[in-house]
């Protein structure tokens, strides 16, 4: 769990810093609206911005499934739940990202988020799992041998082991 709390600190670090920029796009609210600009435009710094938007969530696609600890989970309830998560964490993120200086509100950002976060859960979680179903299991350790009652003596020996007799007259 403690990856997951620094992966998701270090997205908001990176996320939320303020960038020293003259100038910034409108917020884009249109799919793939400023995906079909940066592929046109062709520069390395668009490459590089729809890179990091892949790349920025990708290990959520197996940190999240990760906290989970279900081995024998599905690979499609697995892969919804964790893209599910993604896009809340996403979407939150970049609705606080629209307050800070030199970041828009930008819908292919969080597209581009949660395409990383399914890439790489379907890369690595249903082969991992598959992988900790099937590998080997090591011997559990020995459990402490239990106490054996003395010869004649009903019943384990310790104090839940006795017995109360009733009182004469008592009911």
């Amino acid at each position: 769990m403690s990856r997951l709390a620094v992966h998701l600190a270090l997205v908001g670090w990176f996320a939320l810093r303020p960038l020293p920029v003259d100038w910034v796009y409108d917020a884009n609210l249109h799919p793939l609206a400023s995906i079909h600009r940066a592929l046109a435009a062709g520069g390395a710094a668009d490459y590089r911005h729809l890179a990091v938007g892949v790349l920025l969530m990708a290990p959520l696609g197996v940190l999240l499934p990760l906290a989970g600890g279900r081995v024998g989970a599905g690979w499609l309830p697995s892969l919804l739940r964790t893209v599910g998560a993604a896009a809340l964490l996403s979407t939150g993120l970049e609705f606080v990202q629209n307050y800070v200086p030199g970041h828009v509100l930008d819908v292919d950002d969080i597209l581009l988020n949660l395409l990383g976060v399914t890439l790489a859960h379907l890369a690595v979680v249903p082969a991992a799992r598959a992988w900790m179903r099937h590998r080997p299991r090591r011997p559990a350790a020995s459990a402490p041998p239990r106490r054996q009652p003395a010869p004649g003596v009903r019943g384990a020996a310790g104090p839940a082991s006795y017995e109360v007799a009733p009182t004469p007259g008592v009911r």
